[in-house]
């Protein structure tokens, strides 16, 4: 090596290492200046101002690997329960980064806990200040020097409870278009409800070429769980004003097909289980997007095969004439529909055309299951032996189901037991419902001391 080319190269080695040195330097500065109190604040203060919700901040950090970003660390909404954040990473694409205007696009999401309730609270607060904040002048928030062009959403540990008690924790990837809309996703479940689950999303371009708003588009959803599969187009359009709706709203609309599917995959309580099968049609219609889960209604055509009812059995309910907890009845199928509809109070479910046959018995009827979880309804069962088209009242709860004759039903299978032993029970107990249904209508409900006529139904 020539003394000219050493020389040479040893400028270049001492620039670079000046070079490192300064950027070095320049990454210590810079954390030190994200990390400190007064930036903190600052970044608390208008956080705040512009949710209308307390926010506070445990730190902010450069990080350097495996591309230079900013992470932010003990994130918390002080909605009512709160909802935090343990860890968030933003980092910029390299080009922008040349070009001297940073652009966000990558962003990661680590130990985030979203309580039901909170999220519930937080939409609330978020709808007051909003209402608060119209008419005045907006509050311009400080130059952050970067703007958003978000191309990737990484999720690692997101926890969803629910408001009956029930959680999941998601980890998965969202792939955004350049106007922010999601154009695929892959999701799973690791822990808490569903676990196992896997719900994929993809973009269907041609069915929604040109969306009207940045949350609207079209995708084709697929959904592996309990041993079966879930799959059918989503639709998210936004609408009006028109002449029928004075502002605008948001509207989601779903076509599923569920195919053999454990129910106990997809139920809290296991008080049915089988595979399903069924044809789910899901529509919303809310004036904005956090709003849609509260306005969530279905219709669902299904049927469960090798069907299992856990904490009812019909057929001892039957012959025993009498309130009956526990047990179990086992079906070969069991069809129906199902209306449900969410609300601020919870969901509230109406199933109709029941039918249920197994080898012994067959059942017919219709229920409803509450906000609160409170079964009611009524079945008419078959069972050999001339026990054709016995009343039971469903009662109880999701959780413990009970079955009794109704009283008019228990007055008249114990004449018919007197009358025609064994073969006049059933008999009896489908006239005796018979009665006391025309007597309640004939006198009604109720008397003066609230007894009477009551004691036939």
């Amino acid at each position: 090596m020539t003394p000219r080319f050493s020389s040479w190269w040893t400028r270049c080695l001492l620039a670079l290492a000046a070079l490192l040195l300064l950027l070095a330097a320049a990454a210590m500065a810079a954390g030190w200046w994200l990390d400190s109190t007064d930036f903190r604040s600052r970044v608390e203060r208008q956080a705040s101002s512009a949710l209308g919700v307390t926010v506070t901040l445990e730190g902010l950090q450069l990080a350097v690997w495996p591309l230079p970003g900013v992470a932010l660390r003990g994130f918390i909404l002080h909605s009512n329960p709160p909802l935090t954040l343990d860890r968030a990473e933003a980092r910029p694409a390299w080009a922008s980064l040349l070009q001297g205007r940073p652009e966000i696009a990558s962003l990661s999401l680590q130990g985030v806990v979203l309580p039901q309730a909170g999220v519930r609270d937080l939409l609330q607060k978020l709808e007051q200040h909003n209402k608060a904040r119209k008419g005045l002048p907006a509050d311009l928030p400080e130059n952050p020097g970067f703007s958003l062009a978000l191309q990737r959403l990484q999720l690692d540990g997101v926890r969803w409870q629910s408001l009956d008690g029930w959680s999941s924790t998601v980890a998965g990837e969202v792939r955004l278009s350049a106007t922010l809309q999601a154009d695929s996703a892959d999701l799973q479940v690791k822990e808490g409800r569903w676990q196992g689950a896997r719900l994929r999303l993809q973009r269907d371009e041609a069915a929604m070429p040109v969306p009207a708003s940045p949350i609207d588009g079209a995708w084709q959803l697929a959904l592996d769980i309990g041993g079966g599969t879930v799959r059918g187009p989503l639709r998210i359009q936004t609408t009006g004003p028109t002449a029928q709706a004075a502002a605008r709203s948001v509207g989601l609309a779903a076509s599923l097909q569920i195919r053999d599917v454990s129910v106990e995959a997809l139920t809290v309580h296991r008080t049915l289980g089988g595979k399903l099968e069924a044809d789910v049609q899901l529509s919303a219609q809310a004036r904005e997007p956090g709003l849609l889960a509260q306005a969530l209604r279905s219709q669902t055509r299904f049927t469960v095969r090798d069907a299992v009812l856990n904490g009812i059995d019909l057929a001892k309910a039957v012959r025993t004439v009498g309130l009956s907890r526990g047990g179990q009845t086992r079906l070969e199928t069991l069809t129906g529909q199902v209306a449900t509809q969410d609300s601020v109070q919870g969901r509230a479910v109406q199933i109709t055309q029941l039918q249920a046959r197994s080898g012994l018995l067959a059942a017919s009827g219709q229920a409803s299951i509450s906000a609160s979880q409170q079964l009611a309804g009524r079945i008419s069962v078959d069972l050999p032996g001339g026990m054709v088209g016995v009343p039971l009242v469903l009662g109880g709860t999701v959780a413990a189901p009970e079955v009794t004759l109704t009283r008019g039903a228990m007055l008249g299978a114990a004449v018919g037991t007197v009358v025609m032993p064994g073969v006049g029970t059933g008999a009896g107990a489908k006239l005796g419902d018979r009665l006391g249904e025309g007597l309640k209508g004939f006198f009604g409900k109720n008397t003066k001391n609230g007894a009477g006529i009551n004691c036939f139904y």
